[in-house]
């Protein structure tokens, strides 16, 4: 039988899962690791605590290879941010990532984030919401376009926390050129927490981190003349110590091989299945294929013209069925302009219905608008002839009853099927398509065979009849537990996820509709149509090759070789950027040099387009092959780890140790909260080892709250989850907290404790005073809350360290009133020094973040003034240099000419010396100030509040 706690311990118990802890100890993330639906690895609670250790700090960049959770280690802040209700939280990506952001907050840290893009920010303007990024109910997600767009409202938010993910995009701030990251640099530049998540924070040039780090903080380094001088023009060796010494409190990277015991991959193995078009596919290929390479199409929206053309490519290549529609589109368009009909459907929103990542695509895709000078008897002659070719194409599409793709996916299948028999994984199989018509055509195709029983289809809107077969059975099934979330379409997903799991075979899936969804139980990922954005492929194969995955994953891709253009697009994927082979996938240096893959994916539509016989493409992809071989700079990945990567060995330790910190914290904050509960909801709830059934609500107060079975996260999952922030943990918490304890005598029971503490054994018989107070300390910006419990025996001799609080843990036998005594003098000595020793360790530990920053500034203050120390050394060096060649003038005319340029460049040189002492004492005045503040930040504010008192005996 499980004992009860007392009062005095609940009172305690509650305080320590509660308080707020400092930010670089794993106990500052103990509600978090608690309440995380997921088995943290320790380099990921590593990176967490590194972002949150500095409250001076104005952020970091967490930098970690691909495929080690930079998503994980930025919901483990965001989650951290929430807790301690710091709730204004902005989640800036790039468009594709949106939804998987959405789903990753949801799914593994509880959060229901806001996605804001054009249709519900217009939703909330209308709802007289005047800024729709604030006051929002969760964390806000955007994309880096809608940022940019929006950036005077983002300007206008005092947000607690900002994360940037793929960051890279924005290490160019430095240059004139990336609007984008010099709006977003402004818009940001209040904010004092920022993550930035990159795998590849250098790519071509050191100046890339001097963009970076500045989107952080601008005082890090001076300007980018003096970072130039310092870090780019010295001996490498120098340089490269004082930047990565820099650098360390900044950026923090952890590599694959680092983590391998903690994060066992498995490989990639490739398969690809040729296939020849007939003779109808082929005629219709070319036919529609010159038509797209014509100038000047109507059927096209002017400034669309390069977006529409690569959704088109991209159709033709997908499946009849997945043209006919576009064509049929197309055709009715241009008819409705012909009759100056008043609804003439937007093209690329009806193409949105079937190739669902149009939005997206078009989202990070600068269009150019083309214009015509035809007069109007002419186009419509023009319309009327292109209508009837549209119409031609179309019929023959129609007419085309088999693709030789589809019937290559037969064969494909029941190879690939074999495979994972051979490899002992369970028979399940992602095909992805680019297209929902082509997703129709597959499931007719796949019914009629042995596979047909276990199809599921998965678009971006799981509207059809079988999708909500699927939901309504996976409600039914689910009711009154936590699965379900009340959002119909993040159920929806959820439902068909895991019918696939439980019950499927074959999913078939669009691009868009598979973001955020993981599939680690599936092995199988068939890419029906290869998308021509590497980021993209990486994402799909991604959703199965992930941490979790106890096989090797078979990647299937179709070849038509007769397509000369087809077969170099694979032949590049595969072998330059080699995603389908090996255990990493794509390495991070060419992912990096390609951004987010929409300029590459355009850069190949441009060959489609321009390019008709195969030398002519040949030669196109070897030059595009060339193009990004210089784009992956070798230098710079040496570089990029001499500065940013730490010793194998070093990183193992300290990940060990980690490790065990977090796994120690996580069960005995979980212990503590199931003991608390049990003690505030004792007669309302049956309790097992495992969790709780809640009989009957103990207050009014939740009456939202639902009864029935409640588990920690990671648990079963077939019951409600109980975390430290749920409503009911939070009544329990508050509960314990909010009551006044009167003296008490408690009896300890050394013996019922079941495990040995050899400390405490020592006292068994004697008894003494026990007190248990709260202070809240506050500096930088900071509050701290610390438990001091001291405690003497009955003679006034201390209990050393944390003995005390050991005496907390044991079970209680009896409580009862005190024998009449006082407690006496020496608890109340043993408590102020123990309260000493606090505010000494803390004011210490807030010291060293003191000249962390104050050596950051005398950094940024000497790289400013090094930078005008170059200038006046420059104009020394042309003044010497003007004087040689005044010496050498063979004229009267010219020794005077340059006399007077030496006059002017001595005048320009006294000038800036004068310039120097200005800026040099406007730079230390700068110093000066903000150091000042900060140390008056540094002053402790100190609270204390006195729990109870207890007198204690030891049996």
């Amino acid at each position: 039988m499980q004992q009860t706690l007392t009062p005095y311990q609940s009172l305690y118990y509650a305080w320590l899962l509660t308080r707020r802890a400092a930010g670089d100890s794993v106990e500052s993330l103990a509600s978090t690791l608690v309440d995380s639906q997921v088995d943290l690895n320790p380099h990921q609670v590593e990176a967490a605590l590194f972002a949150c250790a500095n409250p001076l700090s104005r952020g970091v960049i967490l930098a970690d290879e691909v495929g080690l959770g930079k998503t994980i280690e930025a919901g483990l802040v965001i989650s951290q941010r929430w807790a301690e209700r710091r709730r204004r939280i902005l989640i800036i990506v790039p468009a594709n990532l949106r939804k998987q952001w959405h789903q990753e907050l949801q799914d593994k840290f509880n959060l229901q984030s806001v996605l804001l893009e054009a249709k519900s920010y217009n939703t909330l303007r209308k709802q007289d919401r005047r800024n729709p990024f604030q006051g929002a109910t969760g964390p806000v997600i955007c994309s880096y376009q809608f940022a940019k767009a929006k950036a005077d409202d983002i300007k206008a938010v005092e947000w607690d926390l900002v994360v940037l993910d793929e960051a890279h995009r924005l290490r160019n701030v430095y240059k004139t050129s990336n609007v984008i990251a010099k709006t977003l640099k402004e818009a940001l530049a209040h904010v004092h927490s920022k993550v930035l998540l990159t795998a590849t924070p250098l790519q071509n040039s050191l100046l890339e981190l001097y963009g970076l780090v500045s989107m952080i903080d601008d005082r890090v380094f001076g300007d980018i003349d003096s970072f130039r001088s310092q870090f780019t023009a010295q001996p490498r060796e120098q340089a490269f110590a004082a930047l990565r010494s820099r650098l360390a409190t900044v950026c923090k990277r952890t590599l694959r091989r680092q983590v391998q015991q903690y994060v066992p991959y498995t490989a990639r193995r490739a398969m690809v299945e040729e296939f020849t078009p007939s003779t109808e596919e082929r005629e219709l290929s070319n036919l529609v294929a010159d038509y797209l390479r014509r100038p000047n199409l109507k059927a096209l929206p002017e400034g669309q013209r390069q977006l529409i053309s690569l959704v088109l490519w991209k159709l033709l290549a997908s499946s009849t069925h997945a043209i006919a529609g576009a064509l049929e589109t197309m055709a009715k368009r241009l008819e409705g302009e012909l009759e100056a009909s008043p609804d003439v459907p937007d093209l690329a929103e009806v193409l949105d219905d079937d190739y669902e990542s149009l939005d997206e695509t078009a989202d990070e895709w600068d269009g150019s608008a083309e214009t015509t000078d035809a007069s109007p008897a002419a186009q419509r002659d023009a319309v009327a002839q292109e209508i009837a070719e549209l119409r031609h194409f179309k019929t023959l599409a129609t007419n085309i009853r088999e693709n030789a793709k589809g019937t290559a996916l037969l064969t494909a299948l029941d190879k690939a099927f074999a495979e994972l028999g051979r490899l002992g994984a369970a028979k399940k199989a992602i095909i992805f398509t680019e297209s929902k018509r082509t997703q129709e055509y597959l499931l007719s195709l796949l019914e009629k065979t042995p596979y047909g029983e276990g199809i599921v289809l998965f678009n971006g809107t799981n509207s059809d009849a079988r999708a909500q077969a699927v939901y309504a059975d996976w409600i039914k099934r689910h009711q009154g537990t936590d699965k379900i979330t009340g959002s119909r379409t993040a159920d929806t997903r959820a439902a068909l996820v895991e019918h696939f799991k439980e019950r499927g075979t074959v999913m078939i899936a669009t691009e868009a509709g598979a973001e955020g969804i993981n599939l680690q139980f599936c092995s199988l990922v068939i890419n029906f149509d290869l998308p021509w954005n590497p980021q993209r492929i990486e994402q799909r194969i991604g959703r199965c090759h992930r941490y979790g995955q106890k096989f090797d994953v078979v990647v299937v891709n179709f070849v038509d070789r007769s397509n000369e253009a087809d077969a170099r697009v694979y032949e590049l994927l595969d072998q330059k950027f080699q995603l389908f082979e090996g255990v990493f996938g794509a390495s991070d240096e060419v992912l990096g040099a390609i951004g987010s893959g929409v300029d590459f994916e355009r850069r190949i539509a441009e060959i489609y387009q321009n390019c008709r016989d195969p030398e002519e493409i040949k030669t196109s992809f070897e030059q595009l092959q060339r193009d990004l071989s210089g784009e992956i700079n070798e230098a710079m990945v040496k570089t990029r780890q001499i500065l940013l990567e730490n010793f194998d060995e070093e990183v193992q330790d300290k990940l060990r140790i980690r490790a065990e910190a977090s796994s120690a914290a996580r069960s005995k904050y979980e212990r503590m909260l199931l003991d608390l509960t049990r003690a505030e909801l004792a007669g309302h709830a049956t309790f097992d080892e495992e969790g709780f059934v809640l009989e009957r609500l103990p207050s009014s107060a939740l009456a939202g709250v639902e009864l029935g079975r409640y588990e920690l996260p990671r648990r079963s999952g077939e019951s409600h989850l109980y975390r430290i922030g749920h409503p009911l943990a939070e009544w329990v918490t508050t509960q314990a907290k909010s009551r006044k304890l009167p003296m008490a005598k408690l009896l300890f029971d050394y013996g019922a404790y079941g495990t040995q503490i050899s400390t405490l054994k020592n006292y068994r018989g004697k008894s003494g005073w026990l007190s248990v107070s709260l202070i809240a300390v506050e500096a930088l910006g900071n509050l701290e809350e610390r438990l001091v419990v001291a405690a003497v025996t009955v003679d006034g001799s201390p209990l050393a360290e944390d003995d005390p609080s050991k005496l907390l843990r044991l079970p209680v036998k009896m409580e009862g009133p005190c024998d009449g005594n006082e407690p006496v003098s020496e608890l109340t000595e043993d408590s102020l020094g123990r309260r000493m020793d606090i505010l000494r360790e803390i004011n210490q530990r807030n010291l060293g973040y003191f000249e962390q920053e104050v050596q950051k500034l005398d950094d940024w203050a000497d790289d400013l003034k090094l930078g005008i120390e170059q200038e006046i050394k420059e104009i020394d060096r042309q003044i010497k240099e003007v004087r040689r060649t005044a010496a050498s003038a063979p004229t009267l005319d010219e020794k005077l000419s340059w006399q007077k340029k030496q006059r002017e460049l001595e005048s320009t040189r006294t000038k800036l010396r004068r310039e120097l002492f200005n800026k040099q004492d406007e730079i230390e005045a700068q110093r000066n100030d903000i150091i000042s503040q900060l140390e008056g930040q540094l002053k402790q504010q100190v609270k204390e509040q006195p729990l109870f008192c207890i007198q204690w005996e030891l049996i």
